[in-house]
């Protein structure tokens, strides 16, 4: 029997391991260089369940994008210690929030405001042609980005288990046994995928800033400055209006419309995720039970088997912290 919409679960893929964001809590697993599995769980509610505002249409994405954002971070710091043989360091907040800062500014500068400087180049003062331009660079760089970061040898091995993420959660949604070989049947695109979120940020730029653009023509202020502001303003309505798209498909993704609505994320998922081998899945069943609460535990295994490998180690994360 699959689950309810709001029992779903999310996650993302990090350096030798899974990082899974269920409704009660979070969790990352990490495969060592010695070939075992460690894993780090912690209780964290969803944010809809702490803030109202996380429970507005539009508002919401914006928030639950930046605890994801917070969440990876923490998972790829741990992830990269774990993996190097190194000992467990927290890394500080303010740490945190400075590298979280830098690779926003990296993102929008090279995604965001690099492709209007360039098209305001080409296209000129024409609003419709310079937006046009300008999505065109935006999406073709993305795409061009994750396909040769996708080359290295490292990138693809998070890929694999990117993929291994997708198909654990797949399995789970659907209320199958979480086995290797139950999971290892799914296919490793997955509709809520942040790859679609953002695909869908990038084409809804186009779409957006065509119309801004003919307003700043319109009030005769289409100067780069403007141009530039425009899109800082924009990022975040952007970001909460594909959000509810994501949404709205990832909950309809059986039927047709939600089937077309997630074609165009899916198809750019070819580059992103890759076939997991038994050994990476196995580090996504665990991070998933390290995540689950209790009750969640036990619905589980009344589907039947869980891979031995992974549910060894949540029961001796659970010694541990007794």
């Amino acid at each position: 029997m699959s689950i309810e919409p709001s029992e779903t679960v999310g996650g993302q893929a990090v350096i030798e391991g899974v990082m899974m964001r269920a409704p009660a809590g979070w969790a990352v697993a990490v495969r060592t260089p010695s070939g075992q599995i460690e894993a780090r769980a912690e209780e964290l509610p969803r944010l809809s369940s702490r803030s109202k505002a996380a429970r507005v249409p539009f508002v919401r994405g914006v928030l639950v994008l930046g605890e994801s954002l917070t969440l990876g971070m923490k998972s790829l710091t741990w992830s990269a210690q774990m993996a190097a043989g190194e000992e467990e360091e927290e890394i500080g907040r303010w740490e945190l929030i400075g590298s979280m800062a830098l690779a926003m500014l990296l993102f929008a500068g090279v995604f965001m405001l690099g492709p209007a400087l360039v098209a305001e180049w080409v296209a000129g003062d024409g609003a419709i042609a310079f937006a046009v331009v300008e999505g065109l660079i935006r999406v073709l760089l993305f795409v061009f980005y994750i396909w040769a970061i996708g080359r290295m040898e490292d990138i693809r091995r998070v890929f694999q288990y990117h993929g291994a993420e997708h198909k654990t959660i797949h399995a789970y949604e659907a209320g199958d046994p979480l086995t290797i070989e139950a999971i290892q049947k799914y296919r490793p695109e997955h509709p809520r995928c942040g790859t679609s979120f953002l695909l869908v940020v990038l084409l809804g730029s186009v779409a957006v800033f065509a119309v801004v653009g003919a307003i700043l023509v319109a009030l005769d202020i289409n100067t780069i400055g403007y141009i530039v502001a425009s899109r800082i303003v924009f990022i975040p309505v952007i970001a909460g209006a594909a959000y509810e798209f994501l949404r709205f498909s990832g909950l309809h993704a059986g039927g047709t419309i939600g089937r077309i609505l997630t074609k165009p994320g899916l198809w750019l998922q070819y580059l992103t995720t890759g076939q997991p081998d038994e050994a990476q899945v196995e580090v996504a069943i665990a991070s998933l039970l390290a995540a689950l609460d209790d009750d969640k535990v036990e619905a589980v295994h009344a589907r039947g088997a869980v891979a031995p490998g992974a549910l060894d180690v949540v029961m001796a994360s659970a010694d541990e912290e007794e």
